[in-house]
């Protein structure tokens, strides 16, 4: 995966430092609320933390549910069909690539997110289809709500290298500092 630094906007409120912080933010395009937008923290020799050890990326009325979905490496996502049709989910170009084939209602397929990347799946069938998969090699990330907000949990204080990266934008790096009370904005131009 490329990293780009391309018109970064951070803004960090530091308050006082503790052990493990909830650092809440938030992520902008133009002034807007970014939704969908991942944000995670470099942490090497950070312990696996993986509240859930598989996700899921839905199928229902011919959409991937949620469109961005960011699993830590290792993680298994699940792809179930819950839709009427059948499915024929992929991902060829970057990430992780597999094909699961066509499939049936009720059935759901696993494929483990063996290294960090960025995967675009897709489904034979239906063009209109898509979603996103970003894998992460660290247990420190979040994906922004539809107001923007996000929160990275349970962060040992110190600094660290981050980066943000959203459907149709560069990915963003920077250096945030976390301490109780710290807050992370990120913003694309």
């Amino acid at each position: 995966m490329r990293l780009f630094s391309a018109g970064l906007l951070a803004v960090l409120v530091v308050g006082r430092a503790s052990a493990a912080v909830d650092v809440p933010g938030t992520t902008a395009v133009r002034g807007k609320p970014a939704a969908n937008a991942v944000v995670w923290l470099e942490a090497p020799g950070a312990p696996a933390k993986s509240a859930r050890p598989k996700a899921v990326l839905d199928q229902r009325n011919l959409t991937f549910s949620p469109r961005v979905l960011a699993v830590q490496v290792g993680t298994i996502v699940e792809f179930p069909n819950n839709d009427r049709v059948f499915h024929d989910v992929f991902s060829f170009r970057d990430g992780k690539k597999f094909e699961l084939g066509l499939y049936p209602v009720g059935v759901v397929k696993h494929v483990p997110f063996d290294r960090a990347g960025l995967s675009r799946v897709f489904c034979n069938i239906h063009p209109g289809m898509a979603a996103y998969v970003l894998a992460v090699d660290t247990p420190y990330f979040a994906v922004s709500d539809r107001d923007g907000r996000f929160t990275l949990t349970a962060i040992p204080a110190g600094t660290y290298t981050y980066h943000a990266w959203r459907p149709g934008g560069d990915i963003l790096t920077g250096s945030t500092a976390v301490r109780a009370g710290a807050s992370l904005d990120v913003a694309w131009p």
